[in-house]
């Protein structure tokens, strides 16, 4: 019996990776977050906890003594427009929330296998501007500061000498339905489509230009957690940085026509423009979408944080990363990415997140 130990798991990516491992006949999860849900499956234990109280941490994990495998997913922000990207106000405070995490469960849990700590494609600069493309994972750093940086090298260390291993997987553009999560671009197409229909308007791309035509690429939920639990318990992946993403590329371009169709509305053109102040007076209409199309009852604060598609669709060049490493260690799914999206949409539709 494998136990796993998820930090951040009441998000999209921590949770997709608790729920694939939860429905596993030979897993037992421990998930931790600040505010754990009301509701959990059978061989689910929840811990709340401020990894960012040294104290606390040690206090509430230190007697996890069978621990196999440590999944970390965690993230904090220190403000709205601020939580996207790595800066030296961030760095120590995300360190922290690593460390203050494993350091307790490594020195309890002697049969510890292994930590696997999430990244992304933040890891080759990719907030900052034009980036070598593919992106490799031995690619040289940019420059600093970058929390990715000094996660991976704590990991490095700490690693040293112990028979566990580590691995930092970097994925782009999750895809996948957690409501409240603050970087969830599954939500934000949804919403904005939503409310570009109720106002009778056609679905116009609302970032830059460049963005409209340049490559993009993303990363299913759900795939992104098979590849965790394969990298966490294959042998040849230890102590390895992986790129994990559907496998391919799109523009834009191509995709909006077809997201437009999946909504029954006509494409409009790139209509750059701040979401973050173009949304700012929606909640009104929101709840009145809600009764009206009979919808979850998700509060418009909680339902998207528009500063993240604000700076998914300003980004005006090439987002590439190179999937090889992976594919040769033996990971072999794949998504057709322009249709999993349409079948992402048409899934939060059904759920009546959407209309």
């Amino acid at each position: 019996m494998k136990h796993a130990m998820i930090i951040g798991a009441t998000g999209i990516t921590g949770g997709y990776i608790l729920r694939d491992l939860a429905a596993r006949p030979d897993w037992k999860v421990t998930g931790l977050c600040r505010r754990p849900p009301a509701e959990s499956a059978p061989n689910v234990r929840w811990i709340g906890v401020d990894l960012l109280d040294k104290a606390e941490a040690r206090a509430k994990l230190g007697g996890l003594s069978d621990v196999t495998h440590i999944f970390y997913c965690g993230f904090l922000p220190l403000g709205r427009d601020e939580q996207y990207l790595p800066a030296n106000g961030n760095v120590a405070v995300n360190l922290a929330l690593l460390a203050n995490a494993v350091e307790p469960v490594t020195a309890a849990s002697k049969g510890l296998r292994h930590v696997q700590v999430m990244q992304g494609t933040k890891y080759y600069g990719s907030h900052i501007g034009a980036f070598k493309t593919p992106a490799k994972e031995d690619d040289p750093r940019h420059m600093a500061p970058n929390f990715y940086f000094d996660q991976q090298d704590y990991v490095t260390e700490l690693q040293a000498g112990k028979s566990w291993t580590w691995s930092c997987l970097r994925p782009h553009a999750v895809m996948g339905f957690t409501v409240g999560n603050p970087m969830n671009l599954l939500a934000a197409l949804g919403l904005y489509a939503a409310i570009s229909k109720e106002l009778g308007l056609p679905l116009k791309f609302p970032g830059q230009e460049g963005a409209y035509r340049a490559v993009y690429q993303v990363t299913d939920a759900g795939l992104l957690a098979s590849a965790a639990h394969w990298a966490a318990t294959t042998p040849a992946c230890a102590n390895q940085a992986l790129n994990i993403t559907n496998g391919d590329f799109f523009r834009w371009e191509s995709l909006w026509p077809r997201i437009a169709d999946h909504f029954g509305m006509k494409a409009g053109g790139v209509q750059t423009i701040d979401l973050v102040s173009f949304m700012a007076d929606k909640a009104p209409l929101w709840e009145r979408m809600i009764a009206k199309y009979d919808l979850m009852r998700t509060p418009f604060t909680s339902a998207v944080n528009w500063a993240f598609p604000n700076y998914v669709f300003k980004a005006t060049w090439d987002q590439m990363s190179d999937t090889t490493r992976a594919r040769k260690l033996g990971f072999s799914e794949c998504f057709d990415s322009e249709e999993r999206i349409l079948e992402q949409l048409g899934e939060i539709r059904r759920a009546r997140f959407v209309p």
